[in-house]
């Protein structure tokens, strides 16, 4: 086992497979933290994610999926797109809707004015305006729904997110302990 754990190849899977997931998870947080502290004005090479908060676009997407959205110019927007826009009037005033587009009309500027309603909804949302969009949405992240489903329960927060940081840093004392160990009995460790 020990020979193992000495294999240089081994050592540098494991370096590179960590180094990876570090990668991904500190990406994964900058983003979320951009957009959270930016009120979701800025994008992440013109991506953001979203959360759904509603049933109102089941069965497409349910509650706590998580969902990608890319910029894109408003000309490129179709009749049946998913958008993601910030609401400006009545329910929806300041609150992120991820809804589908209903039709499309210019005004006498050239601009473009959308109408959307959520797959639930009877009534279509107000206008929505271009400089309202966020981006279409491109991408249901299935790993990243389950993870939220399941750490946005008070039990689940604690299995997912306090257990491990406490036995990830347990484990980094213990082996910080170790080689300090080591060193005063002069063992030799890479």
């Amino acid at each position: 086992m020990e020979k193992i754990k000495q294999n240089k190849i081994i050592k540098i899977i494991k370096n590179t497979i960590s180094v990876i997931l570090i990668v991904f998870a500190l990406a994964f947080i900058l983003t979320v933290y951009m957009q959270r502290f930016s009120d979701n004005k800025m994008s992440f090479f013109k991506y953001r994610m979203f959360t759904v908060i509603t049933g109102s676009m089941e069965p497409k997407y349910k509650v706590g999926d998580v969902l990608l959205a890319k910029e894109v110019p408003p000309s490129e927007i179709k009749a049946g797109d998913t958008i993601s826009y910030e609401g400006r009037s009545g329910d929806v005033k300041g609150r992120i809707v991820t809804h589908e587009v209903v039709s499309i009309e210019t005004d006498s500027d050239g601009k473009y004015l959308f109408r959307a309603r959520g797959l639930q909804n009877i009534v279509e949302d107000p206008v929505i305006y271009e400089e309202q969009l966020y981006g279409v949405i491109v991408h249901k992240i299935v790993i990243l729904s389950f993870v939220y489903q399941i750490i946005s329960t008070d039990l689940g927060f604690y299995f997912c997110i306090i257990v491990p940081l406490v036995l990830i840093i347990g484990y980094e004392i213990v082996q910080t302990m170790i080689r300090i160990e080591d060193k005063k009995r002069g063992v030799k460790t890479d």
